[in-house]
């Protein structure tokens, strides 16, 4: 940056309500004019009814822009907004878990971007400084993230070692394969069929538009996918992981390794035979805020939308020192009874400071999480597990989309797992405990806050 924001109060981009009104400027458009299409007349009271709306929208947002302002001083970073409510926000430098740069399509023509502070606790305590220029967005990204781990100025730049990188032309391939593309396509295909062999009528028409709906919403869900995950790489520095990908919004998203509470890989059916897999990380304190994309909406994140598995299991490696495609043991024989259709993909068991869990019936989806992350543990036995002598052992951590189910052990299997896991999680969390630490007490620092 051209000054240091520590002790200054600074301003937004001037342009930042043109980008705010503009990601809304569609619809505003569209409910506007409504009545003009509708009616194929002007009233010229309804046009300056319009004009009044949009200059409205337009004050608010300048307003909005002149009264927000933000600083890093005394240890936080600091925002104020609000003409006739004002708010006031203060983010502590040792609380802050990421630091986001996000460009929505709307910004980059602009050349403008949004920096999203985010910390472990409530939505309500994140910050969001929407919108500086995209150069600027960057340096107050490493700025603060400088800060958050306790370092000094200036910024030392250390190269960040590359981990993963999507190959477009097979992400492509990959996203038509999965079910989610292929069920709407099977869909209203058939439904077109229906109507092919009805040959007319009210009926027939019905499912021809039944099947123009489901093949646009199917084709608008592609192509969210293609605009997230388009060029996506996943490259590892001082601070953490670093997730970037996107086509026309662009997100570049920090995630430190203690956030990581586990990881999920996933070979849907038409990708086995490819040799194809997808690996996604569970992030402790991450939904979406309000006002964000939804492509922000949960905590799962993918890290390889899609690789051979060679190159998985490299990435697994690099995350989970030890972790392996194939962990787990068979569940027994005798739970074919109760799964019949997902006994083949059962796997499960707890080696190396890791649990993981396998499952599926057409997808098969491997699950590792770190003892260490392990919040409780839950023995499960239903009725007719009981009958089968099996049980499941569940184990929870704080991210809300993943977790492990070591699902139909033999009962005496279960009940020794449950009784040696919170012996064995302990020691996992003291061991980490003593990892963070020790570098810190080294310097003689306090060891900052997970």
């Amino acid at each position: 940056m051209s000054a240091s924001p520590i002790g200054a109060w600074r301003r937004l981009h001037p342009l930042s309500p043109v980008v705010r009104v503009g990601r809304r400027a569609v619809t505003l458009v569209v409910v506007l004019a409504f009545p003009f299409i509708s009616s194929g007349r002007v009233d010229p009271t309804d046009g300056l009814i319009d004009l009044a709306i949009i200059c409205v929208v337009a004050v608010g947002g300048v307003v909005s822009w002149l009264v927000t302002r933000w600083r890093v001083d005394g240890g936080m970073v600091q925002v104020e907004t609000g003409l006739l409510r004002r708010q006031k926000t203060r983010v502590p430098l040792s609380r802050i878990q990421s630091v986001d740069v996000v460009r929505p399509g709307t910004a980059r023509v602009f050349g403008l971007a949004e920096v999203r502070v985010r910390t472990g606790g409530g939505h309500a305590g994140d910050v969001r400084l929407a919108y500086l220029t995209g150069n600027q967005a960057e340096r107050v990204q490493a700025f603060l993230l400088v800060l958050a781990h306790g370092g000094t100025l200036p910024v030392a730049q250390v190269a960040a070692r590359p981990l993963a990188r999507v190959y477009n032309p097979r992400l492509m391939l990959a996203l038509l394969l999965r079910w989610s593309a292929v069920a709407p396509l099977v869909v209203a295909v058939a439904l077109v069929l229906g109507a092919a062999l009805l040959g007319g009528g009210a009926v027939a028409q019905s499912l021809v538009g039944s099947a123009l709906a489901i093949a646009v919403g199917g084709g608008l869900a592609l192509l969210r996918q293609i605009n997230s995950l388009m060029s996506y790489e996943v490259t590892e520095a001082m601070d953490g992981l670093h997730v970037r990908g996107g086509l026309i919004a662009t997100v570049v998203e920090t995630i430190p390794r203690r956030r990581i509470q586990a990881l999920r890989q996933t070979e849907p059916l038409l990708w086995r035979g490819l040799g194809w897999a997808g690996l996604s990380v569970d992030v402790a304190g991450g939904q979406r805020r309000s006002g964000e994309d939804r492509g922000a909406a949960g905590q799962l994140r993918a890290l390889s939308p899609v690789a051979t598995v060679a190159e998985s299991a490299q990435l697994l490696a690099d995350l989970l020192p030890g972790a392996r495609p194939g962990d787990g043991r068979p569940s027994p024989a005798v739970a074919r009874v109760k799964a019949p259709l997902s006994y083949h993909f059962l796997r499960g068991g707890v080696s190396g400071g890791l649990a993981v869990s396998g499952a599926g019936r057409l997808q098969r989806t491997t699950t590792w999480v770190p003892l260490a992350k392990v919040q409780s543990i839950r023995w499960v036995q239903g009725p007719i597990q009981r009958r089968l002598g099996l049980a499941t052992v569940h184990l929870d951590i704080a991210g809300r989309r993943v977790g492990v189910a070591l699902r139909d052990r033999s009962a005496a299997e279960a009940v020794e797992l449950a009784e040696q896991l919170p012996g064995l999680c302990r020691a996992a969390r003291e061991a980490a405990r003593e990892h963070h630490q020790g570098p810190a007490a080294e310097k003689g620092e306090a060891p900052a806050a997970g």
